[in-house]
């Protein structure tokens, strides 16, 4: 089993489990960006109660300045004509995209709350492994936001991902 954990700025930790049969290549990109060091430093850039909590694009040095992911992947989701059957539970993460279907790069979201609507629509590919790392998503979730230039629901004290890597077992 591939796990990963993301380890913030503060000391709080993130620990995902990646689930390949669902999203191969999903997984295998995440993994090249993780071993990379390309998500090292980025923050979540938008957060949602009740929703989610975005990241994977963006520094954040006095405003939003965005990080280029090196390639865009096939969107593994049915509506993509992809079998991916993994729901969009609590602690599930999935990657973000534009309308357009194979968009995905480096942006991920961590669900906080069930989102069964975006089954099918988005190329979900792994989950937290414990209450605690879904907690801190939730928490992550609460904080106070803005609006920044054209972003919406922007964390006012940025949320950074000191460090993310992959957890030998």
């Amino acid at each position: 089993m591939k796990k990963v954990c993301m380890e913030f700025e503060d000391g709080r930790k993130i620990n995902l489990e990646l689930l390949p049969e669902h999203a191969p290549i999903t997984v295998e990109n995440f993994i090249d960006l993780v071993k990379s060091g390309f998500y090292d430093g980025l923050c979540f850039h938008r957060v949602i109660p009740g929703f989610m909590i975005q990241g994977g694009g963006f520094v954040y040095d006095d405003g939003l300045k965005e990080k280029k992911a090196p390639r865009t992947i096939l969107g593994e989701f049915a509506t993509n004509g992809v079998k991916n059957d993994l729901h969009h539970a609590p602690g599930v993460i999935s990657m973000a995209r534009t309308i357009i279907p194979d968009s995905a790069s480096s942006q991920f979201f961590i669900c906080v709350d069930d989102q069964a609507y975006l089954d099918a629509q988005y190329a979900a590919f792994g989950r937290v492994t414990d209450e605690e790392s879904l907690q801190v998503a939730i928490d992550i979730s609460t904080v106070a936001t803005k609006s920044w230039s054209y972003y919406d629901d922007v964390p006012v004290e940025p949320i950074v991902m000191k460090k993310v890597y992959m957890v030998e077992e």
